[in-house]
């Protein structure tokens, strides 16, 4: 991107009427989208672990990898060229996760952050990202595959209820690389996650799953991007969401763009919304565009309903209180998912913060 594009999206301010905006409460942003926030200098990104031979974790100069068209992004980025950069060597197969834990920050005040990670040629590994306490905070993150490399990348929006976080999570797949992405986000008064994936090279894949929790007040927005550019690549989105309270809303944007070149693409995306109470709204919209009819497959499907009533009548014909009844139900929904973290004691926290948050609903 030249630097007159940079600074046009830097003096640009979003009314709302944007596609790109037109979901978000600009209000409730703090000031990250307008350039209005007070930035603090923080590094509030820690490793938790020892480690391991092949890895590396630093905060220096940041390379950019891929040019972005978002507002906030791009105000981080004219902001500071350093962040915090995490390496697989090449060929390093790292058995156990790799934890970075974030820091809570001032309210008064906003952090702009950079983060990347890179993974070398047929690196293997999984990093878990943990988001928890109070904070206002833009992230550029961007995920880097060198050819063969494979990487289970777990993102865990734990905020507390009075948080801010505006993101983009960018992934450039390298030939034969494989992205598994989880996005959890059960906390914050107002988070936008812009899950992207650009694909680099033939024989790449991208599994994408996520669950969101959105309880009165709150309001998440999940924006997908893939961008099938290159040959034979395949992506599967899979996105659940529940909603209980006044005003609890979600948003999930399911953009999928196969270009002309990009023959033998095999893709599809899906989102499911369970609404729990009255006043919840949850706004479902996949796209797919497709530019050449050389492809193995395409789809998309969007569902929003309120909770199975005859699901909840079997289970209490089994003499199951209905309060645990529906919370049976909800854990079941999003299961599928959460299983797929692999760690059982961050997947029965999760499972027990979802259970607070139906407590709290009333429900």
């Amino acid at each position: 991107m030249s630097s007159l594009q940079s600074n046009l999206l830097e003096n640009h301010t979003p009314t709302g009427r944007e596609e790109a905006w037109r979901f978000t409460p600009l209000k409730r942003l703090g000031g990250l989208h307008d350039g209005s926030a007070t930035v603090d200098t923080r590094h509030s990104l820690a490793i938790s672990d020892v480690l391991e031979p092949g890895v590396s974790f630093a905060y220096g100069p940041v390379v950019t990898a891929s040019a972005s068209s978002d507002l906030i992004v791009n105000r981080v980025r004219n902001h500071t060229e350093e962040g915090s950069i995490l390496s697989i060597a090449k060929n390093s197969v790292i058995a156990k996760p790799i934890h970075l834990i974030r820091t809570s920050g001032s309210l008064a005040s906003a952090e702009f952050s950079r983060f990347q990670i890179h993974l070398g040629e047929h690196a293997q590994a999984t990093v878990v990202l943990e988001n928890s306490g109070d904070t206002h905070l833009a992230e550029d993150l961007e995920i880097v595959l060198a050819p063969g490399a494979n990487l289970t990348f777990i993102s865990l929006q734990e905020w507390g209820g009075k948080s801010i976080y505006a993101a983009t999570h960018k992934a450039i797949i390298g030939r034969d690389a494989s992205l598994k992405a989880i996005h959890v986000t059960i906390g914050g008064d107002v988070v936008r996650i812009l899950p992207t994936v650009e694909f680099a090279g033939p024989g790449a894949s991208a599994d994408l799953q996520g669950v969101y929790f959105a309880t009165a007040g709150q309001f998440f927005e999940h924006r997908m991007h893939v961008d099938h550019a290159v040959p034979q690549a395949k992506s599967n989105v899979n996105y659940k969401g529940a909603l209980a309270g006044d005003k609890a809303h979600t948003v999930w944007i399911g953009d999928v763009y196969i270009r002309a070149a990009a023959e033998g693409t095999d893709t599809y995306e899906l989102n499911r919304n369970l609404i729990l109470t009255d006043g919840a709204r949850a706004d479902s919209v996949p796209n797919l565009e497709i530019e050449t009819g050389e492809i193995v497959g395409a789809g998309h499907a969007s569902t929003t309903g309120r909770f199975d009533d005859e699901q909840l009548f079997y289970l209490m014909s089994r003499g199951i209180q209905e309060s645990d009844a529906r919370r049976l139900v909800v854990r079941g929904f999003f299961n599928e998912v959460i299983s797929l973290i692999g760690d059982e004691p961050i997947q029965d926290r999760l499972m027990a913060r979802i259970d607070d948050e139906l407590e709290k609903a009333g429900k």
